[in-house]
């Protein structure tokens, strides 16, 4: 089946659930359509730039009309017209496309309508901010409520942002909870590392990296064995340092910036314990299912983390981690303190990943989206 990938930006490495389904999704994307190229192909696929086009003068001068039609009929003004829409049906005719996924529910708000009137069966994802943030913006429900019938199915990485989208009255009947996964034949544990911990994630409100370095400090003050990597940049990387080097725990704490993949799977091979305290942030952004703690449970590594959008589908409280309220500073600290201290933590580490084996294999989730495509354009 020759499918077309929607995406934001191409190619992107962290990116590792998109460039997945580009690389394999149906042996491989027949192409992709990108908001942006950033000039790299590593997959030599066929690709449409949506940026960047020009635009002939009858076009500039009707946007303002088209683009108001498009806001009244479909929810946003976003639409290709013109000479783009004519550019972008001529690729996916080129290109024999049967059908399209598109990796952001947001994206597929400009390729829904012509995908119908094209008869493409299109699909798409939603991830964490498209089910968040965005609902914030006074036009995106209304325009998820226009888009979703024209939709073939829906996937969300998380139940949580299924019920999000339901609670904003945006419901599909051929709806799906597949998480991004992990290829567990890579992330492997290894030989850990007594109390080591470790954070991964853009330094960004709602992953709330002070709250996380304030309650490992306060919870291991008396462990001089214990110890916290962090991996990722972002606006609080400085306050982070800045903080650290006011406790005087410079020794404690290592700060990684952001760091390859490989990178990020070889510190999860060996360390024990993996933090991550998200929140929803002031402008309402979630996360949906973070593959990090996927990829930290496949690691056998054990999770400190919040009740917080899909992590409690993810981790069983008791048995492969420890949950807390988001913002309960002195609560995480807690639970880093009882984890460090807790007894059977091997049998822990071999309970998450089993669960890892059995949930968040991305080969089979990658089969289950291949079946329930092929079945939904089947009926």
């Amino acid at each position: 089946m020759r499918a077309a990938i929607v995406t934001g930006e191409y190619h992107l490495a962290g990116e590792t659930f998109i460039n997945r389904h580009i690389q394999h999704l149906f042996g491989g994307a027949a192409a992709v359509i990108c908001g942006r190229y950033h000039g790299e192909n590593p997959y030599d696929v066929a690709y449409f730039n949506r940026r960047g086009r020009s635009a002939p003068f009858l076009d500039t001068l009707a946007q303002p009309f088209v683009m108001g039609l498009n806001r009244m009929k479909y929810g946003t003004g976003r639409l290709p017209f013109g000479r783009a829409k004519a550019e972008l049906r001529a690729f996916l005719l080129e290109h024999r496309i049967e059908v399209i996924l598109a990796e952001f529910g947001t994206q597929a708000l400009a390729m829904a309508p012509l995908a119908e009137e094209m008869g493409i069966p299109c699909f798409t994802y939603f991830r964490g901010t498209d089910a968040s943030k965005a609902l914030n913006q006074s036009n995106v429900p209304g325009a998820y409520r226009k888009m979703f019938p024209r939709l073939a199915g829906v996937f969300a990485v998380s139940q949580f942002l299924l019920d999000n989208l339901a609670a904003h009255g945006v419901r599909h009947d051929n709806a799906h909870v597949i998480p991004s996964g992990v290829n567990v034949r890579l992330f492997q544990p290894g030989e850990k590392r007594p109390r080591s911990c470790l954070a991964v994630g853009r330094m960004v409100e709602k992953k709330a990296p002070l709250v996380t370095l304030r309650a490992f400090l306060t919870s291991t003050q008396d462990m001089a064995d214990a110890h916290l990597d962090f991996i990722g940049d972002g606006p609080l990387l400085d306050p982070a340092k800045a903080l650290v080097a006011e406790a005087g725990a410079v020794g404690k704490v290592s700060f990684h910036g952001a760091q390859p993949h490989e990178v990020v799977r070889e510190k999860l091979a060996t360390t024990e314990f993996f933090l991550q305290h998200s929140i929803t942030a002031k402008n309402g952004n979630t996360e949906g299912l973070p593959t990090a703690i996927q990829e930290a449970m496949a690691c056998g590594c054990l999770t400190v983390s919040t009740r917080h959008a899909g992590i409690p589908e993810a981790i069983d409280e008791g048995r492969t981690g420890w949950l807390v309220e988001e913002h309960d500073e002195a609560g995480f600290g807690d639970a880093i303190r009882n984890a460090m201290q807790a007894e059977g933590r091997d049998a822990m580490a071999r309970e998450a990943r089993a669960v890892s084996e059995a949930r968040f294999d991305n080969q089979a989730l990658l089969e289950k989206l291949e079946r329930v495509i092929r079945n939904t354009i089947a009926d």
